[in-house]
């Protein structure tokens, strides 16, 4: 059996390497002149590598620890307790044990109490399906109380999604809490985040040796122009003007460019892709001498701040594998056509270090050794209410050609996670359809 696999992101590469594991032929192709996509390196002018953006490995990642474990990469896995905070009213608040939790100034007695039912409630749903038809906003008012809402939830909520959330369905809190949880364990409760030495470029680069040492090749700058269908099946992939064919062909890409590829799917296909939308990122990096906060993640519940959050990955990255430096990065993410991603990089620079100043009355940037701004405009999936028959299938109305990409993933969080498991999903898939 031979795939054409298009992209060469952590989806593509994992499935990749999960079909060559069953001896099948595989050519990925990729675009641009590096593998990884979101999950790829940034090479500093010094010459160090850190994520282009912010990732975290969790204890509770299983699949994604057996498949390190599988490439021989387990020792390169690091874990460290860390600390959670809140910005509120222009003051750090540690949210990390009880006592925190008890202390947590916006909120009264009856609001932190309704506050830990909230998260309870969460870890006892094991049906998500009961949230989809519930906003998020209803959720949340339900079980916390609007003043809980009004001082934690709505400003993370506006934050994150670029100011519009009414039909953002309670599936998305629910994930985000379960997953959250599960950083804390023992009888203390502490937080855990994790890593690879050298970021997800490490998890790639193991992938990419195994399958290319089982025939399958990676072609980097080399973008796929069309593939091609006619009279219902995938004819192979057009590559530099020639027809490259291929049993079957797997688009790992985001919706979006999948369906500018597909010209000769039927239209009803394409009228149901074009319901998919995607949040954007800008995501500046701040390349500093020393740590912020110390906090790996910081919550913001300032509406003025333009930034989604604070995230400090050296928090439990130690600095002496990403070149002694301290990373924090700051995203906004972005609803689409947003005039952030239209801004220029020394506007957003200026944008961003004015609120910093402000949050942060003495940080000095002379501290501030780069300042990169990291953008995408396909990040995370949409999803609304009521939305499961809107989530593409793997297997598409066209014969021969499977689409595994993020926005399948639901309502899990997109993570490497979460990615390992579908692209696993996707290779049996595939293999099964071929012997029919």
């Amino acid at each position: 059996m031979k795939v054409g696999i298009i992209g060469g992101g952590i989806m593509g590469i994992s499935l990749g390497y999960f079909l060559t594991k069953e001896g099948v032929e595989i050519d990925i192709y990729e675009s641009s002149s590096e593998l990884g996509g979101l999950a790829g390196p940034l090479v500093l002018e010094d010459g160090a590598q850190v994520d282009r953006f912010y990732h975290t490995i969790l204890s509770s990642d299983r699949n994604l620890r057996a498949l390190c474990e599988e490439l021989g990469i387990v020792d390169q896995m690091r874990f460290k307790e860390t600390r959670t905070g809140f910005y509120y009213k222009n003051e750090i608040h540690s949210m990390n044990n009880i006592i925190e939790f008890l202390r947590f100034p916006p909120l009264g007695w009856i609001d932190r109490f309704r506050l830990g039912l909230t998260i309870l409630a969460a870890m006892f749903i094991t049906d998500w399906r009961r949230l989809e038809s519930i906003s998020v906003k209803e959720w949340l008012i339900r079980w916390g109380g609007k003043n809980t809402y009004q001082n934690i939830w709505r400003p993370m909520l506006m934050a994150k999604f670029d100011g519009g959330f009414d039909d953002v369905p309670a599936t998305w809190i629910w994930s985000r809490l379960v997953r959250m949880k599960s950083t804390r364990g023992g009888a203390e409760q502490k937080e855990e985040a994790g890593h690879l030495i050298g970021g997800y470029i490490t998890l790639l680069n193991a992938m990419v040796e195994k399958l290319e040492a089982a025939g399958g090749k990676i072609h980097l700058q080399t973008p796929v122009q069309e593939i091609v269908i006619e009279d219902g099946q995938t004819k192979g992939l057009l590559v530099n003007g020639e027809l490259k064919t291929y049993d079957a062909v797997v688009a790992t890409v985001q919706v979006p460019i999948f369906q500018r590829l597909i010209p000769g799917a039927p239209q009803s296909y394409h009228e149901f892709l074009q319901s998919q939308e995607y949040l954007g990122v800008v995501c500046p990096l701040l390349v500093l001498d020393e740590p912020l906060t110390g906090y790996w993640t910081l919550n913001l519940t300032d509406d003025s701040i333009p930034f989604t959050g604070v995230i400090e990955t050296t928090a439990y990255i130690d600095p002496q594998y990403v070149g002694g430096h301290h990373l924090v990065y700051l995203p906004k993410y972005t609803a689409p056509g947003s005039e952030l991603q239209k801004q220029s990089n020394e506007e957003i620079k200026a944008i961003w270090l004015e609120h910093l100043q402000r949050m942060f009355p003495d940080f000095d940037p002379e501290s501030i050794r780069y300042f990169i701004v990291g953008r995408e405009r396909y990040v995370e999936p949409l999803h609304g209410l009521n939305d499961t028959e809107l989530v593409p299938d793997l297997q598409t109305p066209v014969e021969k050609l499977f689409l595994s990409t993020t926005a399948q993933i639901y309502p899990a969080l997109t993570n490497g996670e979460s990615v390992s498991v579908q692209a696993q999903k996707t290779a049996e898939l595939v293999i099964n359809s071929h012997k029919k």
